[in-house]
């Protein structure tokens, strides 16, 4: 018996979540089989996984190995096909933007990371993951259009500024408030990795993620199993308190701190060139020390003199975001 029969036994199966054969879907993605212990190892892509149709299925598969084919046991793996062919799949650094709380800046610095990569070449995708708080799209000046699909049923992303966007806000009413929570999270952050037509070409996917560690963090950990993770706090000691269990969360949950970004740092007072620290000082260090990693950028407060958001490189601004950007390269290459 050799893979090609064994194939041609299974192939003409339905997969009942997408009503088609498993020839037709290109289901098959590996027919192994272990002569010592007489069993077929199986790897197929289904529409989707779970309730009767994958039972149904795994029960066919094993009538016609077992009793059909004679073996003696199947080593059977279904998975789903839109899972195998999403970005999580491809060879792009996956890099989380967090915080423990809100207000410090958090989606401004992750607009502003993409923004300096996308300068530096880099092909950079820009998810808003902060389902309660979306804020990319205003920050990127973006009007509020409701997304189109592909061919193929995929949600087609938003381009600004050279960078794909994805974000909650394109799928809600102008001014309403969301109020979702466990099982519709899931499924939306499930939707911006699975269901979004990324261009094949991504380096880089930046996400917004809400601050603290609710069910975001935890959906975003099975999605995307490695990720480096940036802290963002400001001076103030109150702040950094709080990114501190960011970090801690971000640790347990097995991702890689990249390091911290301590936002609002100082203003450069334009009249005596001094730097003013308005929110006092010592928190980004004081996250750092505790995570045991380092300040990559201390950001200065100031208000972009050609966006609403985004800063160029003829700002000072602009160009610390660019040696972050290079450091980040650097980190993750």
């Amino acid at each position: 018996m050799t893979t090609k029969e064994i194939r041609k036994h299974i192939e003409m199966l339905v997969d009942e979540s997408t009503g088609q054969t498993l020839q037709e879907t290109n289901a098959i993605k590996h027919i192994g089989i272990d002569p010592e212990k007489n069993v077929v190892v199986l790897i197929i892509a289904v529409g989707r996984t779970g309730g009767e149709q994958e039972k149904k299925l795994r029960r066919e598969l094993a009538k016609i190995i077992k009793i059909d084919l004679g073996f003696a046991g199947v080593k059977l793996q279904i998975e789903e096909k839109r899972k195998i062919e999403s970005i999580v799949n491809r060879n792009v650094k996956f890099i989380i933007i967090s915080s423990g709380k809100g207000g410090v800046g958090k989606s401004t610095v992750a607009a502003n990371l993409a923004y300096a990569l996308t300068r530096l070449g880099k092909k950079v995708a820009l998810v808003d993951a902060d389902i309660y708080g979306s804020s990319i799209p205003k920050i990127l000046e973006m009007q509020h259009r409701y997304p189109n699909a592909s061919e193929d049923g995929k949600i087609l992303p938003f381009e600004a500024y050279g960078m794909e966007i994805i974000s909650t806000e394109f799928f809600a009413e102008i001014g309403k408030p969301i109020i979702w929570r466990g099982a519709m999270l899931n499924s939306m952050m499930n939707n911006f990795f699975y269901e979004v037509k990324w261009n094949k070409n991504i380096d880089y996917m930046i996400i917004d993620s809400p601050p603290g560690t609710g069910d975001i963090a935890l959906d975003l950990r099975t999605i995307i199993p490695t990720a480096d993770v940036l802290i963002v706090t400001t001076p103030h000691l109150a702040a950094s308190h709080v990114a501190i269990k960011a970090g801690y969360a971000a640790k347990q949950l097995g991702h890689s701190i990249l390091g911290v970004i301590e936002n609002m740092s100082y203003y450069l007072n334009p009249v005596n060139k001094q730097k003013d620290f308005l929110f006092g000082s010592g928190g980004g260090e004081a996250v750092a020390e505790k995570l045991e990693t380092e300040v990559v950028s201390q950001i200065p407060i100031n208000q972009p003199l050609h966006h609403l958001g985004l800063y160029e490189l003829d700002e000072e601004i602009g160009k610390i975001y660019n040696d972050l950007a290079e450091l980040i390269l650097y980190k993750t290459q």
